[in-house]
């Protein structure tokens, strides 16, 4: 059965939203050309409905309860969604629109994905993007993006969509300085004797994938020597000579091109792990969305990833 939203639930929600953004009753309502009372007595009826306050109110703050934050969160994809499929009707379906939420690795994002999604709102200006950079793993339960793109395989994630864009081929460097200083790396085992840069995830290190002496590839926990949350910074730092980094070759191609870095130990190298872009299961895929999805496939297709 299709579940049917009244006009009115459908206006309280607006109102909430407003409420909820500008964090003031008298704002919400000038916002949305209505009296004070009108919008106090729209939130009251919402409340009422749902069976819980969504707001805490005082004489000089309003705020969200918890469950005011979980139902507002809920309200704006809604909205968004209404949103997109109105553009989408406006433009009679003949290009992408709404805004998109994309989570990416900072180093990889920057240098990469961003100038080919930037390149996709000049063809489509009503398409939009809400971009976020971090490496952290992903939690499906806390999942506020559309779209991430990632490092890694997915190991059939049931919360989780992914698509393979290509491999991505591990590599070890240290710039010349720091080989000139500390001397080159000979065995994994020289590695416990140098200044290993390690990516800060978690409250912990991330440790490393290297090919081990049977060939099969084996996690490698150097002491750290500096522990970076970003990965454009561990970059930078591998360059200024502060030690040695392990990243996709991709991102350091140009880097090792120029002189600055230097690849060690390229035995060690590991099988190809994946670059995916993935999304929440649960998440309907918006014309905006799948057109992101569909043209980083295609560009996959191409290489433009390897």
């Amino acid at each position: 059965m299709i579940p049917i939203l009244l006009a009115d639930t459908l206006k309280e929600i607006t109102y909430f939203v407003a409420a909820a953004s500008a964090q003031s009753f008298t704002a919400a309502a000038q916002a949305m050309g209505i009296t004070k009372s009108a919008m106090g007595k729209s939130i009251r009826g919402l409340e009422e409905k749902l069976g819980t306050p969504l707001f805490h109110r005082t004489t000089r703050k309003l705020s969200l309860t918890t469950e005011g934050e979980a139902y507002l969160t809920s309200c704006i994809s809604a909205l968004e969604i209404l949103n997109a499929a109105e553009l989408s009707l406006r433009a009679k379906l003949t290009e992408p629109c709404g805004t998109v939420r994309i989570d990416m690795p900072a180093a990889f994002g920057r240098s990469l994905m961003m100038p080919i999604l930037l390149g996709m709102t000049e063809r489509y200006p009503h398409l939009r993007l809400t971009i976020t950079f971090n490496d952290k793993v992903i939690d499906p339960l806390d999942a506020g993006f559309d779209l991430a793109i990632r490092f890694g395989a997915m190991n059939n994630n049931p919360d989780l969509v992914a698509r393979k864009l290509n491999e991505q081929h591990l590599i070890l460097c240290a710039s010349p300085a720091y080989l000139a200083r500390y001397g080159v790396p000979q065995t994994l085992e020289d590695l416990h004797q140098h200044r290993c840069i390690m990516a800060w995830r978690g409250g912990a290190p991330l440790n490393w994938l290297i090919k081990g002496a049977d060939d099969r590839d084996i996690r490698f926990n150097p002491s750290p020597f500096h522990q970076i949350s970003d990965g454009d910074a561990m970059i930078d730092a591998c360059i200024a000579g502060a030690g040695i980094v392990q990243f996709p070759e991709l991102l350091l191609r140009s880097f090792i091109a120029d002189g600055k870095l230097t690849p060690v130990l390229p035995e060690l190298a590991p099988a190809p792990t994946e670059l995916n872009v993935i999304w929440p299961r649960s998440r309907h895929l918006l014309p905006g969305v799948r057109f992101i999805v569909d043209e980083l496939l295609r560009l996959s297709g191409q290489n433009s990833f390897g």
